[in-house]
């Protein structure tokens, strides 16, 4: 399903549509390139959930996390791991237990699309709005009209 996103408006209601569905386990795949508008759509999805306050990048500490919100988010960015080995000795698993988990670069995680309870979106620049490509898992085939 391509969703279009001619403006932050629009990210924003992507954000609050994957929020209003996101449940304890699953993952938010988000792939694209730099600047693509990965961790935008990030910061869409955890206001929707309702934090208030600031929402950090992830590059530099690799996980932030969002214990207070329903379900709990952790937001994590792999794209400085040198193999996918290193998320588990992040403690990834530890941090995921009874929480969502929001993923940019998952790839470089090792990826998350085999689980069913991941919705991947791949966000593309085109022009000067972008595009996201969604591509739910098993568990969001009921809840992703």
């Amino acid at each position: 399903m391509t969703i279009d996103l001619p403006d932050l408006a629009a990210m924003d209601a992507l954000g609050a549509r994957i929020a209003a569905q996101l449940r304890p386990g699953d993952v938010v795949a988000l792939t694209g390139g730099l600047g693509a508008g990965k961790t935008t759509l990030a910061r869409a999805i955890i206001a929707a959930l309702g934090h208030r306050g600031e929402v950090p990048s992830p590059t530099f500490t690799l996980i932030e996390t969002y214990d207070s919100l329903d379900p709990p988010v952790i937001h994590a960015d792999f794209y400085r791991l040198g193999r996918p080995e290193d998320a588990h000795e992040l403690g990834l698993d530890d941090y995921r237990d009874g929480a969502a988990l929001i993923a940019e670069w998952p790839d470089h995680a090792g990826g998350f699309a085999h689980e069913p309870g991941c919705l991947s979106i791949e966000l593309q620049t085109v022009g000067a709005g972008r595009i996201a490509i969604a591509r739910p898992g098993a568990d969001w085939l009921t809840r992703w009209p």
